[in-house]
């Protein structure tokens, strides 16, 4: 499932009070505020996708204060432990009982989604906000209660704020990016559980989810690295802060090693280089992609796809024609 939405269609007298009444009090919960006299000039956009059985969120909008007050809770209770990446648009959020701290850009928070907070921006520009909304389940959270979480900034050893975060984007990505969607998000709602103290590091499913989360790191790494063609796993593994053995045990219980892992990266670009409009040569593509070996990229590329490099292009091209020559009705 997903959805969009936008503000953009909207007479701009009339988009605040929609977001407010509509959007935000409705369908997020919380009631939001803005000075009467920036309010014609108020933009928002909301995207919200499911993966597992989690809800994945993204939100641009001009800055505001918002709200979660127990009128709200009651009325749009969610239960869930929520993860939210503050992308652009600091401020000052406050949980009540003499508990506010400051949320930079790049910071994250964790907290149960039915308790009341106060959140004011730090500036009048607009923000970007990113939140993973988990269902609580007995189960999924190991046992461990999560609705006395007030907001509090994520905080982590280097290694695990990696990983952490890394799935974080990974399970945020519309693109795709995980491979057992449920798993995963057991896998950071434990990180998150971790970094709040409900669970110890070596609990055989926290250990599990760091694993999980440091794939999806070196993933990352691989993905941004994956035109050199001299690209090691101690060299991956390092960036990481970690030895290439234990590389190798982070993908251990993984569908795909290491090196198929980085395979089917380079493979990925090299179909996306064949199926652009420019025609580069073949083998460009291939050293362009990370192989260092010709035989080896056909090799692997007709296993993929069932056919060859050059069968795959003239495949696209034809389908580029058929698009653009098809009449419209």
């Amino acid at each position: 499932m997903m959805i969009r939405f936008t503000t953009d269609d909207i007479a701009p007298k009339d988009r605040f009070d929609h977001w407010r009444e509509t959007r935000a009090k409705n369908l997020f919960g919380v009631t939001i505020e803005m000075p009467a006299e920036r309010r014609s000039r108020f933009f928002g956009a909301f995207s919200a996708h499911t993966v597992g059985n989690a809800v994945a969120s993204e939100m641009r909008a001009s800055a505001y204060h918002v709200s979660r007050r127990p009128a709200d809770i009651a009325r749009a209770a969610a239960n869930s432990l929520c993860i939210g990446f503050q992308v652009h648009g600091p401020g000052m959020f406050d949980t009540g009982h003499g508990r506010s701290h400051f949320v930079g850009n790049g910071d994250m928070v964790i907290n149960f989604s039915d308790l009341p907070f106060y959140a004011t921006p730090g500036t009048q520009d607009d923000f970007h906000f990113q939140l993973l909304k988990i269902p609580v389940e007995d189960s999924l959270m190991l046992g461990q209660p999560v609705d006395d979480l007030f907001a509090a900034r994520f905080v982590g050893d280097a290694a695990c704020s990696r990983a952490f975060r890394a799935l974080f984007r990974a399970l945020m990505s519309e693109r795709g990016l995980v491979g057992d969607a449920h798993a995963d998000v057991a896998h950071i709602a434990r990180l998150a559980l971790l970094a709040r103290g409900r669970l110890k590091e070596g609990m055989p499913e926290v250990r599990a989810a760091l694993r999980a989360g440091q794939r999806y790191a070196a993933r990352e790494i691989m993905f941004r690295r994956k035109h050199e063609q001299k690209l090691t796993p101690a060299m991956v593994a390092a960036e990481l802060g970690m030895s290439a053995r234990q590389l190798f045990i982070v993908f251990e219980s993984a569908e795909q090693s290491y090196l198929q892992t980085l395979t089917s990266l380079r493979l990925a670009e090299a179909q996306r280089l064949l199926a652009c409009a420019d025609r580069l040569p073949i083998a460009q593509i291939v050293y362009a992609s990370g192989f260092d070996s010709v035989a080896t990229f056909y090799r692997h590329f007709k296993r993929l796809c069932g056919m060859a490099p050059g069968e795959f292009r003239e495949h696209n091209h034809l389908l580029r024609q058929t698009h653009w020559e098809r009449p419209a009705f």
